[in-house]
This record gives C-alpha cells, structure tokens and sequence, in this order.
C-alpha cells in the first residue's frame, strides 16, 4: 500500500458544510463523580475550575525556598506591588515595567495564571499625580496610565483591579477623599472602567476593596450600591474583589451572604488578598468554604507566601512558616476544597507524581487487546482513535468504528485490561449522536457544569453531552464548537483535511486544538464560563513545514503536580511508519518546546518499543494517555505513562478506511520516579 494515502470517508470535505453554534444546558448527572484529589493548593482549586493564587515579589524570586513553594502549590500570581502607579510610572510619561514583566514572563512560563494589581488607587501614587488640581489633566493623566500599562500586558492578565480601595471606612457608605474624587468626582470610578474595556476586551474587570467581607457594614453596601449602579447602566464591570485581611476570628458570618449578593448582581467574586491573623486553621477552612459554596467565586489569593513575607509578618498570618513548612491552616485549606494533604516539607522535593519528564521514552506494548466486532447490522473493518477515563472502577473506553459504510463511534468499559478483549461494543450510531461521518472521539468529564463531553470530528469540530458515560443511549445529537471552518484554517489546510479535535482547559480558559494533515496545528480559545460556546482567535500553534512531521492526531496534557503540559503529535516516517513526536510548554497559549521530538528520539515509535507479545505492528497511532482524573483539565501522572494506541498488521494494506487497526496499550519503562 501507499501509506500517505488519504481516502475518503473519515477525512470527509468539509467544503459546503454550515452548522448553527447551540447552546448547551447542563444536566445534572445521578450520581456526579467523585473529583479527583490533588496534594497542591492550585491543583485542587482547578478541580472546581477555580484558582489558588499568591502575591509575588520580584525581588525574592532569587530565594530557592519562595520559588519552590510558589512554583509547586500555586495557578495564580498577583504582583505585590510591582504594577502599582508608583512604581510603573514614578514620573509623568515615563514607564518602567523591568520588575513587572520579570513577574508576568516567569508565571507565563510556567502556565500560572495572572492578576493585574492595581491601577487606580489613592495609595502609593507619585507626588506629581497628587499635585494635579485640574480635571481635563488628571482625566488625561489617569486614562493614559490604564491603557499604557494594560497594553504592556494584553492578553496576559485574566483580571485586573481597576480601581482600588475607592471606599471610605466607617459609618458614611461613601468614596474616600482622594485626588481622583476631589478633582475628578466620584464618576472617576466609571472612568476608570470604560477605559480599561478599551484597553483590553478580554479581561475581567474588577473594583477591590478591603473591609466589604460583612455584608451589614455601611462600606459593603456602598460598593453593593456602585456595583448594582454599574450594572444596571451597562457600565463594564465583571467582579468584585475582596480582600479578605481578617483578625483571628476570621471571616464575618454574614461573609458568605456578601460574596452571594455580589455574584446575584451578575460580577464574579474573587478572595483577592486573604490572610488572617496567627492563621488559624478553621477560620481559613470557613472562608475557603464560603467562596466554593458560590458558583461566582472564581480564585483566592493569599497575600504572601511564607509568614516572613508578609506585610503583616509579626501576626503570622500565612499558609506557610517562615522556614517555609506548611502550617495547619495550609491542610485545612487544601482539605476543605477537597485534597489530600501530605506532610510533606515545603522545601523537599516534588512528589512523585511531579517527575520530570525525561528527554528519551522507552515503552513495552501490550498485544491486540481491542478487536472490532462486528454485528448484524455493523460490519467492522477497524476499530481505531481510542479515548479513555478510569471512572467508578471502570474504564470507559470510546473509539472510532471503520467499514465500507463510513465511519461511526462505539463505546466498551472494563475493570482490567485484561477484559477489555471482551467487552460488549455499544454502537453509538444507535444514540442521538445518529449515523454518519463521526470519528477520532474524546471524552472528558466537565466538573462545574456535571456533564461528560464527547468532542469528535464530523467534517466540523463536533460534540454531544451525557450525564452518566456508562450509558451509551445518554449523549445528545451533535453540536458544533464553530459555525464553520475558521478562516485561518481555510488558507493554510492546502490538500489536507482539518481533522482530530482536542478539548482541554485550565482555570481560565478552554483551548481547542486541531490537525491538517499539512504540517499545522491549529488552537483556538474560550473562556471557562463561556465553554463550549464562543471559541475564537484561531491560531497556528505549531508548524512544520514537513507535512508528514506534524500531522495529525494532537494530544494535550497537564502534567500533574507541575505547571507543565505535554503534547503529543502523529508523525509518519521516512519508513511510511506513523510515530509520536512530543514538545512541552508552560501556559497552553504559549509556544512549544520540543522534548523528544526526532524521528531519531521519538516520543513513541516502533524504534523505542519492546514487544514482549510479538511486534504485531509497527505503527504506532493515532491514541490517547490514561489519565491521573478524567475531568477537563486532562491531567496526567508522569510517573506511569500508558498510552493507549492503535496499530496494525505491519503487512496490512488497501484503502487506507479498511485497514485492519487494533489497539493496544503502551506502558513506559523508563520513569523518572
């Protein structure tokens, strides 16, 4: 056969093809599953697709300890003081950013999240700022500031404080005496607003405060006021920053009501600068439950990482001690939204579940563990582009289904691989998702919204929904992620065909990447809350311009414990052979590092493969990782790679639609750990 050989059905044109964006509505599952637990504060908060930052200082990134902790248990970094006024533009006109963009690169890098802090505030303003008297100047002045400094890091910040601390203590409800009201009034705030819109459409926009925590304080109900004013007036304002500096006692009882009367007016919330006096343990369990009990309480942020580095470092208010060992109030916090506490020393190593991935693979296959099967009705050639989640005891096992008739999807679930050669395949041609093209399938559970997606081709990016993956009758008819194929798509695809879509998300956002068969991997983006509507910015994230080096069959990972993702892409070689080449980056909409990325050092190829059983193939395709979970944020243990594959007779040939693919499993024997 001619390997490169492309047929038909599963590479369906896509020309002519329309679809209508729908929405979905979540469904509520019978028996949700049970969330995976992690042993870091920002791998547990992302379980609830929540954040768990810190505030950062560059001048202590030189200290092994801070970094160490910073790097291993937090999504989330605020800049302490580094974006404030005074220092990004001590003098009029005349920006700085070195110690800010020292900030923002290293968390890019490692796929943290970032806070933008702050822009407006009466506090650690430049004297010449205070001096001005006249409104048109420090109207000018002011818009100036917010759109040079969120300019420098557009698209970079996923929420700012725009105004801060705009609000008077005690008893008035009213702004504080400030230049920016006494010259300005207090319409600054508004300002203030619409001009960060302009700025940058994309981040959410947030007024902060401190002592707004109790819902029947006369200064909680003027923010309320504002931001019920806001709403109303379609004045851009997306949530409500409380900063949560709390006595011994910790949070308010009524401090729970605050955040869900926040939310009601349509803002999210965010815990932006919590930290408690001497930290004790429950008063930091009762805040952390209060903001998972609100659907719109998107991230914590804890101000400082280690007692030693806090602004109020005599009251020991922090997770961690000043030798850097985790604290009690560190394990109720963790607890309380769900993980695994260990006792383990904040300066000692990663876990074993944060190995470093290695440079070099080496793997032992198992034999054919997944035959087709056919039916009355299903006359199967090849069973292929399997995905797979370990759930309730089981695996659930989806794959595309190859005959002379098209293409489809079938669903199996097992206790042991041992018995997956003998599990029922369940068509799915006999669910909603209906007859026809549909093909390359994968499957993930969607915590916030209690839904399974199964994410596949139809000639577009495709989708259907169940609340219980262990029936195959649940999913719902196909929905499209696009109206049609992006433009960007259209002009690069050549001779190929837009194929193998792939679904992953962090805390903020969801990423859609997908293959053309001519050397280019494509990645568009939504929000979180916004999923699985509303993807746009469509962009080339990777490009070979080898079409066969970089052709199909993407796969993305978190790397568990870590700020790592991994990807995987199906190469065919110069033996015609198809093989995985693998790169890593920090941030999903970042670049691309190549890791074992040769077909002289592959990620999997039939090179680096021992075949105990007997090489009953030597290709190694299209497939998918066991995962550490199985919700959206595809997350996996590098120290026991498995990687479900298919492969075929080495002197199979024909219609590339009727080759006789199998799967089997691959498992690493080269671990770090």
């Amino acid at each position: 056969m001619n390997p490169l050989k492309r047929l038909g059905r599963r590479r369906a044109s896509v020309l002519g093809l329309a679809a209508v964006m729908a929405l979905v509505t979540p469904g509520t599952a019978n028996s949700a599953p049970e969330e995976p637990r992690a042993s870091t504060l920002g791998a547990q908060a992302a379980q609830s697709g929540r954040y768990f930052g810190t505030a950062v200082a560059a001048g202590k990134l030189g200290d092994g300890q801070y970094t160490g902790i910073l790097d291993r248990e937090f999504n989330s970094v605020t800049p302490e003081n580094e974006m404030k006024w005074d220092a990004t533009e001590r003098s009029r006109g005349q920006f700085t950013f070195g110690a800010a963009d020292q900030i923002v690169n290293r968390a890019a890098a490692r796929g943290q999240k970032l806070r933008g802090h702050t822009l407006v505030w009466h506090s650690q303003l430049p004297d010449w700022v205070g001096a001005i008297r006249d409104a048109n100047t420090l109207r000018g002045v002011m818009n100036n500031h917010i759109t040079t400094v969120m300019n420098r890091y557009k698209g970079r910040i996923h929420s700012w404080d725009v105004v801060n601390e705009a609000f008077a203590d005690g008893g008035s409800g009213q702004m504080r005496s400030s230049v920016f009201r006494d010259v300005l009034g207090t319409g600054f705030v508004e300002q203030a607003f619409r001009t960060a819109r302009t700025a940058d459409p994309a981040a959410k926009l947030c007024y902060n405060d401190y002592n707004i925590e109790d819902w029947n304080a006369a200064k909680t109900q003027g923010v309320y006021r504002m931001v019920r004013d806001f709403k109303s007036r379609g004045v851009p304002i997306d949530c409500v920053g409380l900063q949560a500096h709390f006595g011994a006692g910790g949070p308010p009882a009524s401090f729970q009501t605050t955040l869900s009367n926040f939310a009601a007016l349509g803002v999210d919330v965010q815990i932006t600068e919590l930290d408690i006096a001497q930290a004790p343990a429950n008063a930091y369990a009762n805040t952390v439950r209060a903001c998972l009990n609100v659907a719109r309480c998107t991230g914590i942020t804890v101000w400082g990482i280690r007692d030693s580095d806090s602004w109020r470092s005599g009251e020991n208010p922090l997770l961690f001690d000043r030798s850097g060992n985790k604290k009690p109030a560190y394990r109720s916090t963790l607890t309380t939204m769900g993980g695994t506490a260990t006792a383990q020393r904040a300066d000692a190593r990663s876990p074993r579940s944060a190995a470093a991935l290695p440079s070099r693979f080496s793997w032992s296959s198992s034999g054919t563990l997944i035959s087709p099967k056919s039916d009355a009705t299903h006359n199967i050639a090849g069973i292929k582009d399997p995905t797979v989640v370990h759930y309730n005891g089981k695996y659930h096992l989806f794959a595309s289904v190859a005959s002379s008739s098209g293409y489809n999807l079938v669903y199996l679930n097992f206790t042991d691989w041992s018995q997956a050669g003998s599990a029922t395949h369940h068509y799915l041609d006999r669910s909603a998702i209906g007859r026809g093209y549909r093909a390359a399938p994968q499957v993930f559970y969607h915590a916030q919204q209690r839904l399974w997606y199964l994410v596949y081709q139809t000639g577009n990016a495709s989708y259907s929904t169940n609340p219980d993956i262990s029936n195959p009758n649940g999913w719902s008819a196909p929905r499209h992620f696009y109206s049609s194929m992006p433009d960007i798509i259209r002009q690069n695809i050549g001779n190929g065909h837009w194929v193998d879509m792939w679904v992953i998300c962090d805390s903020a956002n969801c990423y859609l990447f997908s293959s053309d068969d001519n050397g280019h991997l494509y990645r568009s983006q939504t929000t979180a809350a916004q999923f699985p509507n509303g993807f746009t910015n469509t962009v080339i994230a990777l490009q070979d311009s080898n079409k066969y080096a970089l052709f199909e069959a993407s796969n993305v990972y978190k790397v568990q414990g870590s700020n790592q993702y991994l990807l995987l892409v199906e190469a065919i070689g110069s033996d015609g052979r198809r093989y995985f080449r693998s790169w890593t980056t920090g941030s999903l909409a970042g670049s691309w590092t190549p890791l074992a990325a040769s077909e002289s050092n592959p990620f999997a190829k039939s090179s680096n493969v021992a075949f105990p059983s007997g090489a009953w193939t030597r290709d190694i395709s299209h497939g998918e990782m066991i995962r550490a979970g199985y919700d959206q944020t595809l997350t996996i243990n590098s120290c026991r790679l498995q990687y479900v594959y298919q492969g075929m007779n080495p002197n199979a040939g024909g219609d590339y639609n009727l080759l006789p693919w199998r799967l089997g499993l691959l498992t690493q024997t080269n671990s770090t750990c």
